[in-house]
C-alpha cells in the first residue's frame, strides 16, 4: 500500500490550501482515512479522519476551517484548509486503514507566514 500526498505550500495567514492523498496498491479493503500533522518539536497529532461511508470527526484546532472529504473511486482523500493561521505550520501527514494495519504517506508541508 502507498499513499503519495500532494498540496502543501507556503500561504500567508487567512490564506487556503487543499490536500490530496492517492493511495495505490493492495487497497481493496481501503477504510478510515485521516490527516494528521508534526509541527517541529511537536508529537504528531490527528487532523480529521473519515470513514468508508463518509463519517468525519476533526480536532478541535481544526473544527470549522478544515474540511476533510474522500473519493472512493479514486481511493483519494482530500483536506481543505481555510482561514490558515501561522500555528498550523507543520508537516501534514494522511494516513488509512488497510484492513486492520494503518498506512503512512510521506507528508507535505504546509508553511503559514504572518
Amino acid at each position: 500500500v502507498q499513499l503519495q500526498a500532494s498540496g502543501g505550500g507556503l500561504v500567508q495567514a487567512g490564506g487556503s490550501l487543499r490536500l490530496s492523498c492517492a493511495a495505490s496498491g493492495t487497497i481493496d479493503s481501503l477504510g478510515g482515512m485521516g490527516w494528521h500533522r508534526q509541527a517541529p518539536g511537536k508529537q504528531r497529532e490527528l487532523v480529521a479522519s473519515i470513514s468508508r461511508d463518509g463519517t468525519t470527526m476533526y480536532a478541535n484546532s481544526a473544527k470549522e476551517r478544515f474540511t476533510i472529504s474522500r473519493d472512493n473511486a479514486k481511493n483519494t482523500v482530500y483536506l481543505q484548509l481555510d482561514s490558515l493561521k501561522p500555528e498550523d505550520t507543520a508537516v501534514y501527514y494522511c494516513g488509512a486503514f488497510v484492513l486492520s494495519t494503518y498506512y503512512w504517506g510521506q507528508g507535505t508541508q504546509v508553511t503559514v507566514s504572518s
